[in-house]
């Protein structure tokens, strides 16, 4: 496999610090916190490290928001911080210190479960009809635009207004932080602390490191005297303490009364693209820390989390081996959806035959969703190193290309297969089928329309797995990065990208993988 020596990011602070004492209410206000569950069968970190032991990061249980649905109630049982830092200046880079940081539905068809994998949308492609692609649009950085052009804005008046409700956003930061919820909701008025408190605890349950908010411009005053409006752009790290942020814009409404400090009303849920409302932002989610991974859902879900925190370790040993142009993600970071969580998740809107998709958050992360109606008991796994491989080896800005459709999900497919043998592909017959009628022959024509049939979208993504196999048969698994290195991350066309990697001209291999998989499932 690609780069086997190369450590993990994050590594050397992979969250082995047992996790610290809770301050104020890390869990429900009227039930004491509950001691972490550590499940037992956990897979080995893929450097070779033993798993986490006496309580540690690996494995641990944490519910977020009050109580669970269905007879779940849920109890306080992520870890909290060390007493926090002191107040810091508005923008300052705020961390934690100490921190460190399915199966549902009926008898599906072989392969239901791929109503299918497929990456993260965004407008800009969706607007000019590319579907199912990877249509993910840079997230900007968590400093959000530079200091000048927010800062030069407004008037003097507006200025100082917005250091007012910035001090208090980094008051609330460093609560957040510290684990107190008390100060996280003291910023607020009542009105707005059921919303808030769900979010704390949602991002406490994700073990926070780091929450950097930055005003973008200067306020804006609403329809009532004395109501403002400010956007917030934040970046935020989970169990790592000293990730590349991701970033999420977030609008505020503000009380000002006088020279009393101005307070929070609201804080709505993020709707830019690519990635839309994150789901710590919209609901109650009940977590389990791995080693490699972080696996959350909802409080109704929660009986799920062990075997799937097993399984995500597991994808993220394979995974590993395919980040591209960086090392592998700190943790790769999985959401299992719900019903209603599938439609409000990252602004939901999917094609019909979505079970995962992975989307940009910013800093080098994707976040993983897994539809939990979609799924049966024997995809999980392989759906688990599908996705996974796509966090692992896009590129932050994702990829515009329609045309290398076929080789983003045709690498992930051959992650997903796990050295299996070709004639046990489970995807074979639809990829069969797909070849012997409704296919022109083109790789770069084999994405499938948002409303494609089950066994065209089968034998796209079977067909795009051929063509990898065989590029990997004849030049190894190194040679097929790197292609897709200059292909997906360099954005050189096909050709060029053939000519350096492989010495041979692209029009030649093209016919000598169509003709490779025609034999094998013609």
């Amino acid at each position: 496999m690609t780069d086997g020596d190369e450590r993990p990011a994050g590594t050397a602070a992979s969250g082995d610090e047992p996790p610290a004492v809770p301050r104020d209410g890390d869990g429900p206000a009227d039930q004491p916190a509950a001691a972490s569950t550590r499940e037992s069968g956990q897979a080995a970190a893929p450097n070779g490290a033993p798993a986490a032991e006496n309580g540690d990061a690996a494995g641990d249980l944490g519910p977020a928001g009050g109580v669970g649905s269905a007879g779940h109630p849920a109890s306080a049982g992520h870890p909290a911080s060390e007493p926090g830092p002191p107040p810091h200046p508005a923008g300052h880079l705020v961390t934690a210190p100490g921190v460190h940081p399915i199966v549902v539905g009926g008898e599906p068809p072989t392969r239901r479960w791929r109503l299918w994998a497929v990456l993260g949308l965004v407008l800009v492609l969706v607007a000019c009809g590319v579907p199912g692609v990877l249509l993910l649009g840079l997230v900007r950085d968590a400093a959000g635009r530079p200091a000048a052009d927010r800062d030069d804005r407004g008037t003097a008046a507006e200025r100082q207004l917005r250091a007012r409700m910035t001090a208090q956003l980094d008051r609330q930061a460093a609560a957040l932080l510290d684990g107190d919820r008390a100060g996280f909701l003291a910023v607020a008025e009542p009105a707005a602390r059921p919303a808030l408190t769900r979010r704390y605890a949602a991002l406490r349950a994700l073990r926070v490191t780091t929450w950097r908010p930055v005003a973008d411009g200067v306020p804006a005053a609403a329809d009532r005297p004395g109501e403002w409006r400010l956007t917030v752009t934040v970046g935020y790290c989970f169990v790592v303490p000293a990730c590349t942020a991701s970033s999420v814009e977030l609008g505020t409404r503000w009380r000002v009364a006088g020279d009393a400090e101005p307070l929070l009303t609201a804080v709505e849920e993020s709707r830019a693209t690519p990635a839309g409302a994150r789901p710590w932002e919209v609901s109650d989610l009940a977590v389990a820390v791995g080693k490699r991974a972080v696996v959350a859902t909802t409080p109704a879900l929660r009986a799920k989390l062990p075997g799937l925190l097993a399984q995500a370790e597991a994808a993220a040993t394979v995974a590993d081996l395919y980040a591209v142009a960086a090392p592998p993600p700190d943790r790769y970071l999985v959401y299992y959806a719900g019903r209603a969580e599938w439609q409000r998740w990252y602004g939901g809107g999917r094609p019909k035959w979505t079970a995962g998709y992975a989307v940009g958050v910013g800093g080098g992360h994707h976040d993983v969703v897994l539809n939990a109606q979609s799924l049966s008991p024997g995809g999980v796994d392989d759906l688990l190193r599908h996705e996974l491989t796509h966090a692992a080896s896009l590129p932050d800005g994702g990829y515009a290309d329609r045309s290398s459709w076929w080789l983003v999900e045709g690498l992930a497919e051959y992650a997903g297969a796990d050295g299996q043998p070709v004639d046990r592909y489970e995807g074979l017959a639809e990829a069969r089928k797909l070849v012997r009628g409704g296919w022109n022959g083109r790789l770069d024509a084999l994405a499938p329309a948002d409303d494609a049939s089950d066994d065209r979208v089968g034998g796209a993504y079977g067909i795009g797995y051929l063509a990898v196999h065989h590029l990997v048969d004849r030049f190894g698994e190194q040679r097929v990065l790197d292609f897709f290195r200059a292909v997906v991350h360099e954005r050189r066309s096909m050709a060029e990208a053939a000519d350096e990697v492989f010495g041979e001209p692209w029009s030649g291999l093209h016919d000598d993988c169509v003709a490779y998989l025609r034999a094998v499932a013609g």
